[in-house]
């Protein structure tokens, strides 16, 4: 029989957390939490979320869902596609302005195919949002982001690993671990 050691879920994510603030510990710091669906993204967001608050940092949370809308006269049941200008004058842009600039972080509700009211948020001028979605390194977003996290349960997409800054494998949802591939 052989034992394989398997990191408790809270020391992988407060590993990723110190690395982040380690490496922008001031100003305000866009985290892509990505994956390509399938992968448990939005509720490893989560636990990360609760793994910097627990080190004393001001960290928030938005999904790219929260600002996906359907092409107007779609049928409810197709797929909503995302309205890039709203996710980033009111969520990115005001986030990154910092001081007293409240931003939103949800806009729509593609399932009810409605606005949706929500309370401006406000944080302090150095704070983490994190952001789960899928495909976040596409044409149009890539360059938003200050740090990318590849949330995989799967080898599938290695184009997408390849430009993460970190990769997790949350095969093991209460053991997620953290890949270091070697690309040499």
């Amino acid at each position: 029989m052989t034992t394989r050691w398997a990191p408790a879920k809270k020391d992988t994510l407060r590993e990723l957390a110190t690395e982040i603030v380690h490496n922008y510990g001031r100003g305000r710091v866009l985290v892509a939490i990505d994956s390509d669906g399938g992968a448990g993204a939005a509720d490893l967001a989560d636990d990360l979320l609760e793994a910097f608050r627990e080190q004393g940092h001001a960290a928030f949370r938005a999904s790219l869902d929260g600002f996906e809308k359907r092409p107007g006269g779609a049928p409810l049941d197709s797929a909503p596609v995302l309205d890039e200008s709203l996710f980033r004058r009111v969520l990115v842009e005001p986030f990154r302005l910092g001081g007293s600039t409240g931003w939103v972080d949800r806009a729509w509700d593609a399932d009810a195919d409605r606005a949706v009211e929500s309370a401006w948020v406000t944080g302090p001028a150095d704070a983490v949002l994190l952001v789960d979605g899928t495909d976040l390194a596409r044409a149009g977003l890539a360059g938003l982001w200050h740090y990318r996290v590849w949330v995989t349960a799967d080898d599938s997409r290695l184009d997408a690993r390849a430009r993460a800054s970190a990769v997790v494998d949350n095969s093991d949802r209460e053991h997620p671990r953290r890949r270091f591939d070697d690309a040499c």
